[in-house]
């Protein structure tokens, strides 16, 4: 459609439209998220006590596939495996994998885990209230707890990335907070022999 009232403010509506017209939002970012078959990589964790001067650091390596789960396999300071399918939440000892309580407090927050690193916005809105700025390239997206259960553990939760998630930060109700980094996402087109057996037994 040709505009009619001179270049300039030509010039000017374009640039007020353009931003509406090619904002980045949620469907995008969900889109953006879940396009990789796989998603893996190390992860930094910090978590940070009242009581405590210094943070408590652990870290590992995590794996998330489209069509299986997630695996968090936590190196240090101890040696423990987690996995997050369609079944819920499992724990890797000598025996194998083991069912966890589907209601305990980490598997709630692994379980958020697994809905932020897949980009389901859908499921995150039933719990949160979303705000996503900035573009593809980098944005950050801002969590605001919806139920009285979630308002009791969390103020909020920051999530930040580009083509992957790059940091969340847990900011609990009693002034502990959480911080997960992970710094260095790679995407694959398959799992590994051993990723694919984690997922199968």
């Amino acid at each position: 459609m040709a505009c009619s009232a001179g270049p300039l403010f030509c010039a000017l509506l374009l640039m007020l439209i353009s931003p509406l017209t090619f904002a980045f939002g949620l469907e995008d970012l969900q889109k953006q998220l879940s396009k990789p078959a796989v998603v893996s990589g190390p992860f930094i964790q910090e978590k940070h006590l009242r009581a405590l001067p210094q943070p408590l650091l652990s870290k590992g390596r995590f794996v998330l596939a489209r069509d299986h789960g997630l695996l968090w396999l936590l190196q240090t300071p101890l040696r423990q495996d987690y996995r997050i399918d369609a079944n819920g939440i499992a724990r890797r000892d000598p025996n194998g994998w083991q069912n966890l309580p589907s209601r305990s407090a980490g598997a709630e927050q692994n379980r958020l885990f697994f809905a932020v690193l897949q980009g389901d916005s859908s499921g995150l809105q039933r719990d949160f209230e979303l705000a996503l700025t900035g573009t593809a390239q980098q944005w950050q997206l801002h969590l605001t707890p919806r139920s009285l259960l979630l308002k009791q553990v969390f103020t909020r939760i920051d999530i930040s990335g580009g083509q992957f998630v790059e940091r969340i930060e847990l900011s609990e109700t009693q002034g502990d907070s959480t911080v997960l980094r992970m710094p260095e996402s790679r995407s694959a087109a398959a799992l590994s022999d051993a990723e694919r057996s984690d997922f199968a037994d």
